[in-house]
């Protein structure tokens, strides 16, 4: 990973460290019910992932996780904190997403969504993204699991 930060207005995009993984985690436990664990995101980070934090004036703002396999992205954790959430971040830490998949070699992005977050799909659905299939019993739920809504977009 590259170790220079660059800036997108006012959000400073770095490469996600273990230094990192306090805020992160604890983020994603304020975002979701069923939330990543630290050894998720220290899997990630010890697997090569490309995992980027974005912060504004020197405080998390996001951050995601993406896998390369060959041409193929797969964004496999993207969230903004929420008290920032609904001005334009997840636009911003997405499009950062695909300039670094670009850059990796990629050529199209993939991921899973619920069906029940509403605010992601049409986050995904303004950026290009299309539904190519549903995973069954895909994610934990609060009765049982809940399918994944599989997306995919050409870079």
């Amino acid at each position: 990973m590259s170790a220079v930060p660059h800036s997108s207005a006012d959000l400073d995009f770095a490469p996600m460290t273990s230094a990192d993984l306090g805020a992160v985690v604890a983020a994603e436990a304020g975002i979701y019910e069923f939330p990543w664990s630290h050894g998720n995101f220290a899997d990630s980070l010890i697997s090569g992932h490309r995992a980027w934090v974005a912060c504004r004036r020197d405080r998390l703002a996001g951050y995601g996780v993406m896998m390369m396999v060959l041409d193929e992205a797969h964004l496999l954790n993207i969230s903004v904190v929420p008290e920032l959430q609904g001005r334009g971040l997840g636009s911003r830490l997405l499009e950062h997403f695909f300039a670094d998949a670009r850059a990796h070699g990629g050529s199209r992005m993939l991921l899973e969504v619920r069906p029940s977050n509403a605010a992601g799909l049409r986050l995904y659905a303004r950026h290009g993204f299309a539904e190519i299939g549903r995973r069954r019993d895909y994610y934990p739920a609060r009765h049982g699991r809940e399918e994944a809504v599989v997306m995919e977009r050409a870079l």
